[in-house]
């Protein structure tokens, strides 16, 4: 079951991303982020109305500690976009996502299969290959702190919701997306963006919002069926979904190496799968 809901969250931020991605090259990053985060919020807090929880503070405060990752990692990987780095801040950021709750999961007592670290031998490259832009370099090393900084938010991300038990409810969750929205907001000021919607285009970011909140929810409902280490790694495959679509609606060409990257991602689920 932690495979399937982890697969579910990977599909769902695949498409929250694919969706979110084609409405900001049609417009703007800014709007369409914002109005995703309110988007994901509602869809948060209708989530905690309708289904009992009895959250502690201390559920609560890892919810937003989740949403300051989310806020941090959104807010690095936009500087990158801004900055033309993305074929280095994707593929950091996408695999620090992924280690990260892998560290803190086997540092709080978890202990996978042989099967699962072999899958997670072949999902660090593949998530690698699946989200690196061929020849898009930018800055380097400025792209590497960047992705990075990208990676430890989302990664603390995972982390965070992980810590959450189900009996909490989706209230944490819905903590963690009111935090986002703040978040996206100052980050958008402070870099100067233009947050406010002008564009009626821009409310397919209600889309990639909704999506986010699917995703999300998958996502803490996998931690809390099985391993934090499985969930997180196999969610965070999410680049091969959207680089997928891509190709299918879009018609953009998957490059040799995004190719090799689909394999091993494909090959990490299945060892996950069969541990």
């Amino acid at each position: 079951m932690v495979v399937l809901l982890s697969l579910a969250a990977a599909l769902a931020y695949g498409l929250s991303d694919f969706v979110g991605g084609v409405a900001s090259r049609r417009t703007s990053a800014w709007p369409v982020a914002f109005v995703g985060s309110l988007a994901a919020f509602a869809g948060a807090v209708v989530m905690a109305l309708v289904v009992d929880g009895d959250p502690t503070r201390a559920h609560l405060l890892w919810g937003a500690l989740a949403g300051v990752g989310s806020g941090a990692g959104g807010a690095f990987l936009y500087r990158g976009l801004a900055a033309g780095r993305m074929g280095v801040v994707a593929p950091i950021s996408a695999v620090g996502a992924a280690l990260l709750p892998v560290v803190v999961g086997v540092a709080t007592g978890e202990r996978p299969d042989l099967l699962v670290w072999l899958g997670i031998a072949a999902a660090v490259p593949g998530i690698w290959l699946v989200s690196r832009e061929p020849g898009g370099t930018g800055d380097l090393a400025a792209g590497i702190t960047d992705g990075v900084l990208a990676g430890v938010g989302f990664g603390l991300l995972f982390a965070a919701m992980g810590q959450v038990p189900d009996d909490a409810g989706f209230a944490p969750l819905a903590v963690a997306q009111g935090v986002s929205v703040v978040a996206v907001l100052a980050t958008a000021v402070a870099l100067g963006g233009r947050w406010r919607p002008y564009d009626v285009s821009q409310a397919w970011g209600v889309v990639a919002g909704v999506l986010a909140t699917v995703a999300a929810t998958a996502f803490l409902l996998a931690t809390q069926t099985g391993l934090l280490t499985i969930a997180s790694v196999v969610t965070s495959l999410y680049p091969a979904v959207t680089i997928a679509l891509a190709a299918v609606v879009l018609r953009e060409r998957i490059h040799g190496s995004q190719g090799v990257g689909l394999l091993l991602c494909g090959i990490a689920v299945g060892l996950v799968a069969a541990a």
